[in-house]
């Protein structure tokens, strides 16, 4: 099989594209967008990988013809990847807690613990923050991820769905998707009484495994084979859904989300991958 090298990243000179065409072994090639290049019919070489990872480019080797109206289906965690914060971690700040929650976070994002653990945990330690607190991070914290406003736009133009699934909180999905037009949105559910978190999830944890299905799930409604369908992630917690999907991206990710995925962004934002197919 013949393969294009995908090359991006904030810059990429003409000397970069000269070095990365002659590790590649391509006698053609051309830019794509200002910090991205296409080279074709590309050698897979470790060497090319070293490349990439002096000049701060991310690389991808894409089978020849492959085009994004392939897909019909792109499924996103939410927290760290469709939006540049962790939620909970915020939620813990305004309680002065964020050390100790967000050291649970990071470790569950390593598989260092069970997802669902991790959540019982951090809720817990949320118990008695008003309400209020959701909208403060919403409207003062909440940040969507470089590049998220036209990966959707580009994806909602191409008749391509979208799924936002995350063992984050309702309250944030459930905007995130009316904001960008999402097609599906599926998390977890704090419990809230008298204005106030108790500290429980209510209904089931999305955790690894709500997650997979939940692609599944959408993935079979639409009628799509795993072959068409598109994950991105960040976490531990990502890697079932993203092995529901033919091809995975790892978004700024931990290493073990990393080894695992088809294609790893590093330095550019998300619609780097409208840069990956023809």
């Amino acid at each position: 099989m013949a393969f294009d090298l995908v090359a991006q990243g904030e810059r990429i000179d003409d000397d970069s594209i000269a070095a990365l065409a002659h590790s590649s072994g391509s006698s053609r090639w051309r830019r794509i967008a200002p910090g991205a290049a296409r080279f074709f019919d590309a050698r897979r070489d470790p060497a090319v990988d070293d490349l990439c990872a002096r000049l701060a480019l991310d690389c991808a080797y894409i089978p020849d013809g492959t085009r994004l109206s392939d897909y019909g289906l792109v499924a996103m965690d939410m927290d760290s990847t469709l939006i540049t914060i962790e939620c909970i971690d915020e939620l813990a700040d305004m309680a002065g807690i964020k050390p100790q929650v967000a050291s649970i976070t990071a470790s569950a994002m390593r598989g260092e613990i069970d997802f669902s653990e991790s959540l019982t945990r951090r809720t817990a330690l949320l118990a008695g923050l008003h309400e209020s607190a959701l909208e403060r991070v919403w409207s003062e914290r909440l940040q969507l991820s470089p590049g998220a406003e036209r990966l959707i736009e580009a994806l909602r133009a191409r008749g391509i769905k979208t799924l936002l699934v995350s063992g984050g909180f309702t309250f944030f999905t459930e905007r995130l998707k009316a904001r960008l037009g999402l097609d599906y949105a599926l998390s977890s559910e704090p419990e809230i009484a008298d204005g106030r978190l108790t500290g429980r999830i209510q209904g089931r944890i999305l955790d690894a495994r709500g997650k997979a299905e939940a692609v599944r799930r959408v993935r079979d409604t639409l009628g799509l084979p795993p072959e068409r369908v598109i994950a991105i992630g960040d976490g531990a917690n990502d890697l079932a859904m993203m092995a529901e999907a033919g091809v995975s991206i790892a978004y700024h990710a931990k290493p073990v989300v990393r080894q695992k995925a088809t294609y790893s962004f590093n330095h550019v934002g998300l619609d780097g991958l409208l840069n990956l197919f023809l």
